[in-house]
């Protein structure tokens, strides 16, 4: 069988392996003609997507319910403003992507560029990027494991960011004021506002509905911020007041 790409070969992996219920490491490098190193990766990734259940050798299916319901976390807004963020990350830059849900969706779409460089503070996160063929350099902000955020913060985090500097920061968001900037429920803003401040730029990654939520802790003001990248259903009086603060919106179209 030809090489395939990434995204085609894991698809085909799960395909493979709802149909058999198991496969193994050994088995799947012979059928896509690749190490066994590659279908490892393949199948770390698959895991932290919540897709399949690795096990010694090889990975075995999900129950049927939970798959369904790991799959419906990435909703296709989220997938759409990833493939748009992905579209500004250029051959060699230096990025930091922030825990969440929407800005893990990111790491799938940066498997065809060179020479990244690539900060986090989730572990899951880093997982994925250690699961690109491309193999970035992945460093990690280390610090204080906060459950809420699931993901490191504190000082530590903080002291070790500061040690860098970066192209471009890829940050999510709990809710957006139109009128402050980005806001969350999180109280540990420290880490999120370092990471603003060692990017040259800041891109904001939400879906639309969480625009003009009340949340009362804001993290980033519209100072810190370059661009926002949303679905297309935000309302025109809304991008119309969005792109008054100064900021770059792009909208991600279905």
């Amino acid at each position: 069988m030809s090489k395939r790409n990434t995204q085609q070969r894991r698809y085909n992996i799960i395909a493979d392996l709802n149909a058999q219920g198991e496969v193994s490491v050994d088995s799947l490098a012979k059928q896509f003609e690749t190490s066994a190193v590659t279908i490892r990766k393949d199948l770390a990734a698959l895991e932290n997507s919540g897709l399949l259940l690795r096990r010694y050798g090889g990975a075995v299916a999900l129950p049927t319910e939970i798959s369904a319901a790991k799959a419906e976390q990435l909703s296709q807004q989220k997938l759409h403003i990833a493939k748009k963020a992905a579209m500004l990350v250029h051959d060699n830059n230096r990025i930091i992507i922030d825990s969440g849900r929407t800005t893990s969706a990111l790491v799938s779409e940066l498997a065809n560029k060179k020479g990244l460089v690539i900060m986090t503070n989730a572990l899951s996160i880093a997982n994925e990027v250690h699961a690109l063929e491309n193999e970035p350099t992945l460093l990690m902000s280390g610090g204080t494991w906060d459950p809420n955020s699931e993901a490191f913060q504190g000082q530590v985090a903080e002291q070790v960011l500061r040690s860098y500097d970066f192209d471009q920061l890829f940050i999510g968001a709990d809710g957006i004021d139109i009128n402050r900037g980005t806001t969350t429920f999180n109280e540990l803003i420290g880490l999120s506002r370092v990471m603003a401040e060692v990017a040259s730029e800041v891109i904001v990654m939400v879906e639309s509905a969480k625009i003009m939520k009340k949340i009362p802790n804001l993290e980033l003001t519209w100072q810190q911020i370059h661009t926002v990248i949303t679905d297309d259903g935000l309302p025109e009086e809304v991008r119309t007041a969005l792109t008054e603060q100064g900021v770059k919106l792009i909208i991600a179209k279905g």
